[in-house]
């Protein structure tokens, strides 16, 4: 029996990176995927990876800042696999390093849409069934720049310190519910947002530096959030509501500091 049997699970983001490690995790562990992502190719490609491995999928192409978008990908959920368990809102947007003299009102509202906007309409639409049935798991990706400074450029920074805001304060709104909420604050992770970050470094010979400020001198790769969303989708993570955890190697746990030898 694996740790999700029997659960639906729907994860947005999935066409790369930390979604598609985590839907394909979820469905190797027993889940129902519904697995939503922006580019139609990306999304169908993680479908046919989890059907390969014998898992349950289906897939859906969306806006996650679309409410009609949301409310039919979740419909999707309980039209094929009759419900909802478990939420990964995962996607997100960087939107660049662009100075703040630079950024527009434009490229603020496209990332706070989907940053902040999508993961609470996907809680909106979902969490209806899962307080009906007195039980579920909603999990959103935050970051660690959501949590301090230097971790990212303003308005993603914002964006997901929204996202941690957003968690903690409906985790309270479904008290007693049996539904519970929480974030996964990851640090410095290989992904398509992260690729221009390694793609300099490694341009500059200087790829051995990457991830050199948190205390396991390493960045991090999407299965690592993969299972960390695992845990707390699973029922392993009972007694675990309104948290935003951090998986970062260690880097949130200190103050800035000169690289050690």
């Amino acid at each position: 029996m694996g740790r999700l049997s029997g659960k639906r699970a729907i994860v947005t983001g999935a066409g790369s990176g930390i979604g598609r490690a985590s839907a394909r995790l979820f469905a190797a562990e027993g889940a129902k995927v519904v697995a939503v992502d922006l580019v139609e190719a990306a999304v169908d490609e993680t479908a046919e990876m989890i059907r390969k491995d014998g898992g349950t999928v289906s897939s859906v192409a969306a806006d996650v800042s679309d409410e009609n978008a949301v409310k039919a990908f979740v419909q999707h959920s309980v039209d094929q696999h009759g419900g909802v368990d478990v939420l990964f809102a995962n996607a997100g947007i960087s939107g660049g390093l662009v100075p703040l003299q630079e950024q527009t009102v434009p490229y603020w509202q496209q990332i706070l849409a989907v940053n902040l906007i999508g993961p609470f309409l996907a809680i909106k639409y979902a969490s209806p069934h899962m307080l009906a049935q007195g039980k579920g798991s909603i999990i959103c990706t935050a970051s660690v720049a959501g949590l301090r400074a230097n971790a990212g450029a303003t308005a993603y920074s914002a964006s997901k310190a929204g996202v941690i805001s957003l968690v903690q304060t409906v985790a309270n709104e479904f008290y007693g519910s049996g539904v519970r909420v929480n974030a996964i604050c990851p640090g410095l992770i290989e992904t398509g947002m992260t690729k221009p970050i390694f793609d300099g470094a490694r341009a500059r010979g200087s790829d051995d530096k990457i991830g050199q400020l948190n205390p396991m001198k390493r960045y991090g790769l999407p299965p690592e959030i993969a299972h960390a969303a695992l845990f707390l989708a699973s029922d392993d993570a009972s007694y675990v509501n309104g948290q935003a955890i951090a998986v970062d190697g260690g880097l949130s746990s200190t103050h800035p500091f000169a690289g050690r030898r």
